[in-house]
């Protein structure tokens, strides 16, 4: 974990309540994809913790969603503004474990995490599917994004404006390749549904409330077949096998 003065370069409008903000600064903490970074807001008592969807040299891009008084505030600020964060928070994605043929499934704003992780498994030679969901095409973005890594991506949304029409689990479905692994993140009830709709093991990104966001308040815990983890230490990444929902 590192603290640090960050300036914003970009903060841009992709989807309906849905920015890409993109800073620079020093980003050596942030190591795997699905960690995390948490944000101080002037005024706000608590940080503001946000998904890594990418890292180069020197920039971290994020995706957010506007959910509340402090995202809605994140929306006016300009380039050159400077920001207070941790970063490289949480144990992110392992993808050792991948195979030939992973899955990704992302549901809303779970979706930019899996952007690194498929940029990660690209290099490393896989073959990568991505099923992407939405609520309506005035929702969907980085769909192309995907698609230039080199994913194959699956759209669904839920109103049938773009895509399959339905949830990721019909995305899945629609599959008509078998493959090793997956790796998911987005909302406790997809999560849910892809646990019991997936063939093989997989690992999960989790979201909760978190106070510290590194462990020390204890705040984000859960019980887990292994004993009590917290999210935002031990997580947010766990596997299959260890969740008890």
């Amino acid at each position: 974990m590192k603290q640090g003065i960050y300036i914003i370069n970009e903060n841009k409008q992709l989807a309906e309540g849905i920015y890409r903000m993109r800073f620079a600064g020093d980003v050596s903490a942030v190591t795997a994809p699905g960690q995390f970074i948490n944000i101080k807001l002037d005024g706000h008592f608590l940080r503001r913790p946000i998904s890594v969807c990418d890292v180069d040299d020197e920039c971290i891009t994020i995706i957010y969603k506007v959910l509340g008084h402090g995202t809605e505030e994140m929306t006016h600020f300009e380039a050159g503004t400077e920001l207070d964060v941790l970063t490289g928070l949480g144990n992110g994605y392992d993808t050792e474990p991948a195979g030939e043929r992973p899955l990704l499934i992302g549901g809303g704003v779970g979706i930019p995490p899996l952007y690194m992780l498929a940029k990660r498994l690209i290099a490393e030679g896989r073959e990568v599917t991505a099923v992407l969901g939405f609520n309506s095409s005035a929702d969907m973005y980085y769909v192309d994004e995907f698609e230039r890594l080199g994913c194959r991506v699956v759209v669904t949304t839920a109103d049938g404006s773009s895509g399959i029409k339905g949830f990721v689990t019909d995305g899945i479905g629609s599959l008509t390749e078998p493959y090793t692994y997956f790796y998911t993140c987005g909302p406790e009830a997809m999560l849910k549904a892809v646990y019991n709709a997936t063939a093989t093991d997989g690992q999960f990104s989790f979201e909760e409330r978190m106070g510290c966001g590194f462990g020390a308040c204890m705040g984000c815990t859960c019980r887990t077949v292994t004993g009590f983890k917290r999210i935002c230490r031990e997580g947010p990444v766990l596997g299959k096998e260890e969740i008890l929902w």
